[in-house]
């Protein structure tokens, strides 16, 4: 066991018993969904949007919650630990749905790879799973993994990966230096990675072909659909009759994808969730043309 995955065992625990430093909200009514799926969160990264990430888990709730990979990034915290308070506070509220009585399954990805060897076992109310398999409340089975299987480059060149992986970071410092410019005057937030890969053509095949190739294992295993993350790309499609459902990430796309009392399916994108709040709330705040009367008169 390496000593971020001692670290992360010996304090689990601690997180589920200690207040964060940021209060859970106690907002009157927060939005109820059968089942949310999120992945890819990189706690342990510069990059990772713990701020929007606490926000969605202080105005959701759900009877089952997956989390789908790389909810700790192992790789980047072996090369330098970073872990501010707000990393502590989105696990506190993690393990406290599952102290509450949500059903939590946690499916490690590549970037987490040391919980693996847990696979089966249960931490803080955390059921830990290769894999899954969840059935809708309309009777679809969906296989839920992390998708890094169908990686080739994540199998077969290792050393690639992680090049790929610095390089990636040094896109997500781009974007933190991108997004205080916006956050100055007053713009939402916005993801240039996620911009610079829908325009990349190689990027846009990869993802495609990575889709495609998962949708099919999934056929092939006999079930309705997948639920995957691992590519930062939130997506909903069917192919060759197999709904492919990608949750996307806590990095980039600030995503989570639900599932409604009736089956009904949604992705959500927080940071756009976000920028309507705060609109509406503005709006809330303005007078209107009989306030503004009476104060002239």
């Amino acid at each position: 066991m390496d000593a971020v995955t001692r670290i992360a065992m010996d304090n689990i625990a601690d997180f589920a018993n200690s207040k964060p430093v940021r209060p859970e909200r106690r907002l009157a009514e927060r939005r109820q969904y059968r089942t949310i799926w999120i992945s890819d969160i990189h706690l342990g990264t510069r990059g990772c949007n713990a701020d929007m990430l606490i926000d969605f888990l202080d105005h959701v709730d759900s009877e089952r919650l997956y989390l789908v990979g790389d909810i700790i990034d192992g790789w980047r915290l072996k090369k330098k630990f970073y872990w501010p308070a707000s990393h502590n506070d989105v696990v506190w509220r993690l393990l406290k749905r599952a102290k509450r009585g949500t059903d939590v399954i946690y499916i490690p990805g590549n970037h987490d790879e040391m919980m693996r060897q847990f696979t089966g076992l249960d931490f803080g109310g955390v059921a830990i799973r290769r894999k899954a398999i969840h059935e809708t409340v309309d009777g679809r089975r969906l296989l839920i993994l992390h998708g890094d299987e169908f990686d080739i480059i994540t199998l077969t060149h290792r050393w690639l990966a992680h090049v790929g992986d610095a390089a990636y970071e040094f896109m997500m410092a781009l974007n933190r230096w991108v997004n205080a410019y916006r956050r100055f005057f007053n713009l939402p937030y916005w993801s240039l990675s996620k911009h610079a890969k829908a325009k990349v053509k190689n990027a846009v095949e990869f993802i495609s072909n990575y889709e495609e190739v998962i949708a099919e294992a999934a056929g092939a295993r006999g079930v309705d659909g997948v639920v995957c993350g691992h590519i930062h790309t939130a997506e909903f499609r069917v192919i060759d009759g197999v709904e492919y459902y990608n949750d996307g990430d806590w990095v980039e796309g600030c995503t989570a994808l639900v599932e409604h009392f009736d089956g009904r399916m949604e992705l959500l994108h927080w940071a756009d969730e976000i920028a309507a709040r705060d609109l509406s709330e503005a709006s809330a705040t303005e007078p209107d043309e009989a306030d503004i009367e009476m104060l002239a008169a």
